[in-house]
């Protein structure tokens, strides 16, 4: 499995701009590590960073998915190894969810699980009570 570098904390303190300087010097690129930017017009509120931002730095990761679409943590896992398993230049993760991140550091084992509309029908309406005797018995 091949390195990566990981930039991660709390919000609003410089991660992006870090990434950015730091990616220029190693001739890397940045993956985004967010579970909302990988969203298209989802920008306000997810510290998406702009084109200017990027200042020539190849972003992956971001506007990839409309809001209409599903995206879960098996999706970021795949793609993020498959960005870092075939790039011949250092990979910046950046910024992110926890799982997300742990994910493809851990190297976590996930199978994709199909929806089953059919219980999701039986189940809706039920409350708390009802869901958990059902697990229960």
């Amino acid at each position: 499995m091949k390195k990566v570098i990981v930039i991660v904390g709390p919000t609003a303190v410089g991660k992006s701009e870090f990434a950015i300087e730091l990616a220029k010097k190693l001739s890397g690129e940045i993956i985004s590590g967010d579970s909302i930017q990988v969203y298209e017009g989802l920008d306000i509120g997810s510290g998406k960073v702009t084109i200017q931002e990027m200042d020539g730095v190849p972003h992956h990761l971001i506007d990839i998915y409309t809001t209409k679409q599903s995206y879960t943590v098996a999706d970021f896992q795949a793609k993020a190894r498959d960005l870092i398993d075939n790039s011949e230049k250092p990979m910046i993760i950046c910024g992110g969810t926890g799982l997300y991140i742990e994910a493809v550091l851990k190297g976590y084992s996930l199978s994709p699980v199909p929806q089953n509309p059919r219980l999701r029908t039986e189940l809706e309406g039920k409350n708390l009570e009802e869901l958990t005797n059902i697990l229960v018995d």
